[in-house]
């Protein structure tokens, strides 16, 4: 990963942080509290973002791909506005772009689902340190939930998302990819 990627990467997690920890505290202003919904934005949506996209970054790299993230200003312009307006955020802040002609439907269901993958093995991870960490349950359960959450979305099967390009790949990995996310949402 060269600078201007690593750049790019960091932008994106920063900005997505910000406008989320907006959307909670439901303020703009730099207090304790936003410093600390900030923290733990950064690091249960931060970590699940930046493994998501490098999921697909090494994914498609193993296949022989070139692959770079860049982020998307009009979509991290559109997660700070629409969090200072409406106090939600819609995140769309960059993505891999992947460039091989030689890829096949599989390699790239493949590549597709590998970023929500990383975000069932995160939200694993939460929820197993949630275990062992009753002072930090509630900054883990949100860690274990963000994670879902972001796998579930991901998977949806429409437009540009990863589900799309799994559902068309193989309908039976799509299935079996998001019905744990929806069961575990909703049980959540």
């Amino acid at each position: 990963m060269d600078f201007e990627e690593f750049s790019h990467v960091v932008i994106s997690v920063v900005t997505v942080s910000v406008a989320f920890a907006i959307a909670i505290t439901g303020s703009l202003d730099v207090s304790r509290e936003f410093a600390s919904t900030f923290v733990e934005v950064l690091i249960t949506v931060g970590a699940g973002f930046v493994l998501h996209e490098l999921a697909h970054k090494y994914a498609a790299q193993r296949y022989g791909a070139i692959a770079i993230y860049r982020a998307w200003t009009a979509g991290l312009a559109l997660a700070v506005v629409l969090a200072v307006a409406f106090g939600f955020v819609f995140a769309a802040p960059g993505a891999v772009y992947i460039y091989g002609r030689h890829l096949t439907r599989e390699q790239n269901g493949k590549i597709a689902i590998a970023g929500p993958l990383a975000n069932y093995a995160l939200a694993i991870a939460f929820f197993l340190l949630l275990q062992g960490s009753p002072s930090a349950q509630g900054f883990l359960a949100y860690g274990a939930q963000v994670n879902l959450f972001l796998a579930f979305f991901n998977l949806l099967p429409f437009g540009p998302l990863d589900g799309a390009k799994v559902y068309h790949w193989n309908r039976a990995a799509w299935a079996a990819a998001i019905v744990p996310a929806f069961a575990l949402l909703f049980l959540l």
